[in-house]
């Protein structure tokens, strides 16, 4: 995939970066990045792009709650091309959002991951009916059991249960572990 995408110093040149924000625009062109066959010429292909598109948010927010668009026809997602601008060079694994908000593109926001550690930083899933990541109910037993990815134990208490929960997941993910 990286030999379809621009390097990083192309991106700066078509692309501005708002490290606070997490927002990319779309500077605007020169005519070397067009082709002179194109109507007009480059010269006027270039001006027809600017006018359209420079100086406007270069990605949008997909149903997945990130955000994408194209650069030179190649889908792709703004973290990744944020990761390169900033670091010089392609993500090689994966992008992690630390606050869990794929939208959020801020640079304090993204750290480079493995996919198991960007897997550790997922919040609780909707469907969990105990309120505590990592804490089901056992009817069988009639006990609260608290799992990362092996049973950690079985507790009658719920708030006992997450605070071993909580406290495996410390251990287990560092920086990575996710109580919510």
């Amino acid at each position: 995939m990286n030999k379809l995408l621009p390097s990083p110093e192309v991106l700066r040149k078509i692309l501005r970066y708002e490290p606070e924000t997490g927002n990319l625009f779309w500077r605007e062109r020169s005519e070397e990045l067009f082709s002179s066959a194109g109507y007009g010429g480059a010269e006027a292909e270039a001006a027809r792009w600017n006018a359209r598109f420079a100086g406007k948010p270069a990605m949008i927010e997909s149903n997945s709650g990130y955000k994408r668009g194209r650069i030179f026809g190649v889908r792709i997602r703004a973290h990744r091309v944020i990761w390169a601008m900033q670091t010089g060079g392609w993500p090689e694994a994966e992008i992690d959002h630390i606050n869990c908000d794929a939208s959020d593109n801020r640079w304090a926001n993204l750290r480079g991951a493995t996919a198991s550690e960007n897997a550790q930083n997922r919040r609780r899933p909707r469907n969990n009916k105990s309120g505590y990541k990592g804490v089901s109910w056992d009817a069988q037993r009639g006990l609260w059991i608290a799992s990362i990815t092996a049973r950690i134990g079985v507790f009658e208490d719920i708030e006992e249960a997450a605070s071993a929960y909580a406290k495996a997941s410390a251990m287990l993910h560092g920086q990575f572990a996710r109580t919510e």
